[in-house]
């Protein structure tokens, strides 16, 4: 993956000065003891920020050893100033989290109260604008803490990504897809820089690719990894001339940015120009943590990044597609398992999903565009999708969205790809979402969440929450469990 951040967490414990900084000293030691014997990467700051003064020199050290996150952690009270100082201060994702008492003798003479400096901790980041992660429970023994920071270390990767992120995209979207609305504000508001392009930009980087240096390795690369799954090797040449422009130009127009992602446009004049489809090249850059969503959709492919920062694996993108018939929930009990026929659906998309998260895949051609540009003919334009079944296993629907008037929601929800052949073209899978017939009438249709998902390949939703938390994101929709009603859904009382 060689375009998302790689996290460097510091630990730097605080101290009240009316409590023995040795506490808070001997305390960070154990949390960094539980941190290595859990193969979690730390490293200990030797400052204690006891005064305005120490957060001075704790910048300086966190500046020296190269930090790009923080883990603020009182070990006893702690100066609610100076802690929210620090993390005003530090450039970077910040947690806060306290020790717990560790014994009965140790309540009369190495009492910490971290328990209630948390609450000023809390209160004082609140007064300083600060926006800080704070666990579920904050408090913890040296094990517990580790745990926690364990847990934010996808968090602090997800947020840097954002950081320090650019997106391009390619073209307008296609007629009749106003569903994928991008209001650019919102990225703005979130950190994101954009970088619009026309269509014309895009096909004017491909052919200044034509002979490119690189393109006989990526053929190369695109037969190995296809094997005997190749019908088309003819088409190979064309498609790593397009990697290999949309390569460069990642790489020429970062600018300020540190990670790029693309948003571009894929049909129906792509085919007729370019003469070929593009999602088996999207479906490799995927593979390298470069996303490229499909059909101009420039909040899903913000959305799989987000993703593929937390699992630190390939996202993809697919349409929340069809349902499942009921013949084939009953050709497949095992696979089912718990899930209802109310609860699967198919996810699709052409062909974008990267090769490692199919169970098999092949290049094929692109059906629907087939019968509408090539009718009666051998597919030729229409080539260049990597098709089969999308790799079974848990999975997260996560999508991040600015509203016309921009305002930012959010929806996660975990589930499982099943392990069911979907008999169907495209890469493609049946998904099954706990309540999933209700989450699709009361928050996606309710709330006109566009069809494009961004599939994480694990459970991620608690990870993705507290990205969402700290990104200030405030309506968070989620796959409500059968005792919870949406504000929107009729009674059960109602009902006949």
């Amino acid at each position: 993956m060689i375009n998302i951040p790689q996290v460097k967490m510091g630990v730097v414990a605080v101290s009240r000065d009316c409590f023995p900084l040795s506490l808070s000293e001997s305390r960070r030691k154990a949390v960094v003891a539980a941190c290595t014997e859990k193969d979690i990467e730390v490293v200990e700051l030797q400052t204690i920020i006891e005064n305005e003064n120490d957060v001075v020199k704790a910048l300086e050290e966190a500046k020296q050893t190269g930090i790009n996150s923080l883990v603020i952690y009182l070990g006893n009270f702690g100066p609610e100033g100076p802690l929210s100082l620090m993390a005003q201060r530090f450039d970077g994702p910040t947690m806060f989290v306290s020790a717990a008492e560790e014994a009965t003798a140790c309540l009369q003479d190495a009492r910490g109260d971290a328990y209630c400096g948390m609450l000023n901790a809390s209160h004082s980041a609140g007064l300083r604008k600060v926006k800080v992660h704070i666990p579920e429970y904050p408090v913890g023994t040296p094990t517990e803490v580790a745990d926690m920071i364990g847990d934010f270390v996808p968090v602090a990767r997800t947020i840097l990504g954002m950081k320090g992120l650019k997106i391009f995209s390619f073209g307008p979207r296609p007629q009749d897809f106003v569903a994928c609305n991008a209001p650019i504000k919102a990225l703005f508001d979130l950190g994101v820089e954009i970088m619009e392009n026309s269509e014309l930009d895009l096909f004017d980087i491909y052919q200044q690719a034509e002979g490119h240096a690189d393109i006989p390795r990526i053929v190369a690369e695109m037969e190995a990894e296809l094997g005997d799954n190749n019908p088309y090797p003819d088409l190979l040449p064309k498609l790593a001339q397009y990697e290999a422009a949309l390569l460069d130009f990642h790489k020429d127009n970062l600018g300020a940015s540190t990670f790029g992602i693309f948003a571009n446009k894929c049909w129906p004049s792509f085919e007729k120009f370019f003469g070929f489809v593009p999602c088996y090249v999207n479906a490799r850059l995927a593979e390298r943590g470069i996303p490229v969503a499909c059909e101009v959709d420039i909040y899903g492919a913000l959305s799989e990044y987000m993703i593929t920062c937390a699992t630190n694996h390939p996202a993809t993108l697919l349409d929340i597609n069809n349902s499942v018939p009921a013949d084939m929930v009953e050709a497949n009990p095992e696979a089912m398992g718990n899930y209802t026929d109310k609860d699967v659906f198919m996810g699709f998309h052409c062909g974008n999903t990267a090769p490692s998260c199919m169970k098999n895949s092949a290049l094929r051609f692109q059906k629907i565009m087939h019968s509408l540009m090539e009718p009666g003919e051998e597919p030729n334009i229409t080539r260049g999708t990597l098709e089969g079944q999308i790799k079974p296993g848990a999975t997260t629907l996560f999508r991040l969205q600015s509203t016309a008037d921009t305002k930012l929601r959010a929806y996660v929800a975990q589930g499982d790809i099943l392990d069911i052949d979907p008999q169907s073209f495209g890469a493609i899978a049946a998904f099954g979402i706990p309540e999933m017939k209700r989450f699709y009438r009361h928050v996606l249709v309710q709330k006109r969440y566009p069809h494009h998902a961004g599939i994480a390949f694990g459970h991620v939703a608690k990870t993705m929450y507290q990205v969402l938390d700290l990104l200030g994101v405030e309506e968070i929709d989620y796959n409500q469990p059968a005792s919870e009603r949406y504000p929107n859904e009729i009674p059960s009382v109602f009902l006949g």
